[in-house]
């Protein structure tokens, strides 16, 4: 054998083993959602993002969004008045036929259409009954949204309603301690929630047939102080909760480094799926959607890299067989 074709067979025996790890590493999985998923521009904005770099999102909707004047007088939320929601209600039936027309649509470009309950309470204390409640009431308002404020519904709504509307995320990311919540769920139809806190990026764990995630807590700023992986926080960190856009660019500039400090980490170790979560509100004029954006336009594209909801994710982890049974 030549010298040559000595260097060359070696060279090939070192490089199959990395090559064979290569292949057989899973997708890095991203997971990017958005409570609320009210203001119709930011619809448009998400589902345009979405479009360009090949992701998927899951949007929780609050209800109440989708209510009018007659439906904002008849909604009680357990242990609440009648006509109260923390988050308010649509200011109008033509807001609605809009943010009918953008759910529709998100549906039929893949994104998860998920639920948010409706008035934004804070649930902790809540009963199974109380949960079945508002989940009643969220589902009632979908069956009939497009009727409310006068429009032929699209064929394939009722389904997705019935059928389509798959995960929870509670408000405040408050859940009833014990089974309560849990159980609701499952009356409910639903098979995964996004409700808790992790330390760091996690595999989600299933608890009596439900599949729960959780928005895990990443390093952010000079200090690198741990923080939920979410718009909102680092809003109260970055200007305790106070609109400032003149250090707009500089909060931009800390979220996208966090976001991507946690990506680099499980992309190139574990590659444990990175959740992020946002609202539909652009805080601090706008630097945490525009972090975000950088983010999917950056990693989105690579071959190695999924950008995908929650219920796209599921299939993918559970072929893994990573997904564990809680203690919780």
């Amino acid at each position: 054998m030549s010298r040559l074709l000595l260097s060359t067979c070696l060279a090939a025996s070192f490089l199959l083993p990395a090559i064979a790890e290569a292949a057989d590493r899973p997708k890095q999985l991203v997971i990017i959602s958005f409570d609320g998923a009210h203001d119709n521009a930011l619809w448009l904005k998400s589902r345009e993002m979405a479009a360009k770099n090949g992701a998927h999102f899951t949007y929780f909707l609050s209800c109440t969004f989708l209510m009018n004047e007659a439906a904002k007088k008849a909604y009680q939320a357990p242990h609440q008045k009648r006509g109260k929601s923390n988050v308010g209600f649509a200011q109008s039936d033509d807001e609605i036929r809009e943010r009918l027309g953008n759910i529709w649509h998100a549906h039929l470009e893949g994104h998860d259409i998920s639920s948010h309950a409706c008035g934004h309470f804070d649930g902790r204390l809540w009963s199974e009954a109380d949960w079945s409640a508002e989940y009643a009431t969220f589902h009632a308002t979908l069956k009939n949204a497009w009727k409310s404020v006068g429009l032929q519904e699209p064929a394939g709504w009722q389904d997705l309603v019935d059928h389509g509307v798959k995960g929870f995320r509670a408000p405040y990311l408050s859940a009833t301690a014990g089974a309560d919540m849990i159980a609701a769920e499952k009356r409910a139809g639903f098979t995964y929630d996004a409700s808790l806190v992790t330390k760091g990026p996690a595999m989600p764990v299933e608890e009596d047939g439900i599949i729960r995630f959780g928005l895990p807590l990443i390093p952010e700023g000079p200090n690198e102080k741990p923080i939920i992986g979410m718009d909102y926080n680092l809003f109260v960190r970055h200007s305790k909760g106070e609109e400032d856009t003149a250090d707009s660019a500089e909060f931009e500039d800390r979220a996208y480094a966090a976001f991507k400090e946690a990506f680099d980490k499980q992309y190139a170790g574990a590659r444990v799926p990175l959740q992020l979560g946002f609202h539909f509100v652009e805080m601090n004029g706008g630097a945490y959607w525009r972090a975000l954006d950088r983010l999917v336009s950056d990693v989105c594209h690579r071959a190695d890299v999924a950008c995908v909801s929650y219920s796209e994710a599921i299939p993918m982890i559970e072929a893994r067989g990573r997904l564990q049974t809680s203690g919780l």
